[in-house]
């Protein structure tokens, strides 16, 4: 990347951290975040829910948590399908 931007390998790196920081922060306070050009990551809830142990037929329950969830854009999604097509 540091050769694409111009930019020397440590400031290309101390940018990237910024930015990872900066959405971080913002996850931490329950915000989305946009990357225009190619995508939302959000934060998601799921709820409680029992799942049963295949090998001991156990029933367990897994509490609620939060999940960080990524939508591409139309334009990736298209890309992703047309590539899987060419195999």
């Amino acid at each position: 990347m540091a050769k694409r931007t111009g930019y020397s390998a440590d400031d290309t790196q101390k940018m990237v951290r910024t930015i990872i920081d900066a959405m971080s922060s913002e996850f931490e306070n329950g915000e989305a975040v946009t990357v225009p050009g190619f995508g939302a990551f959000e934060i998601k809830k799921k709820l409680e829910r029992v799942v049963i142990n295949p090998g001991t037929q156990q029933k367990m329950l897994v509490p609620p948590k939060l999940v960080l969830n990524f939508r591409p854009v139309s334009g990736i999604k298209e890309k992703l399908k047309n590539l899987g097509q060419d195999e």
